[in-house]
């Protein structure tokens, strides 16, 4: 059975994914040993790094030529009650800090106003 913060993830990316100017995937962070070697191989982006990553697109003003821009999201999904790593925290920091879109979505609701839709 799914845990409360898997649920919500699996939520979000359904609700995310009815839009078509957002793209948002699963980041699955950690380590297994190899069975073959045993050595250890370390998947996902980055330590911290958030549970849904991806992309949110816009299109620039007139002034800028109406090019379209990707930019980077990274949502980390917790429950009410979940608390942030300070890896994860500065993992957020970093992305915002480049001028992405990051934060903690604790609700549907939290996913879409991160990016900026308007929440049912």
């Amino acid at each position: 059975m799914a845990n409360a913060e898997t649920t919500l993830q699996q939520q979000i990316r359904l609700a995310l994914g009815t839009r078509p100017e957002a793209r948002i995937f699963r980041n699955q962070v950690g380590s297994l040993p190899d069975p073959r070697t045993g050595r250890l191989v370390t998947f996902g982006l980055a330590k911290g790094s958030a549970d849904l990553i991806g992309w949110r697109t816009i299109t620039v003003t007139p002034a800028m030529v109406g090019t379209r821009l990707a930019i980077f999201t990274s949502i980390e999904v917790k429950t009410p009650t979940g608390r942030v790593r300070p890896e994860q925290q500065a993992w957020l920091g970093a992305v915002r800090g480049a001028g992405g879109i990051a934060g903690v979505a604790r609700s549907v609701n939290d996913a879409l106003q991160l990016l900026g839709e308007r929440v049912v």
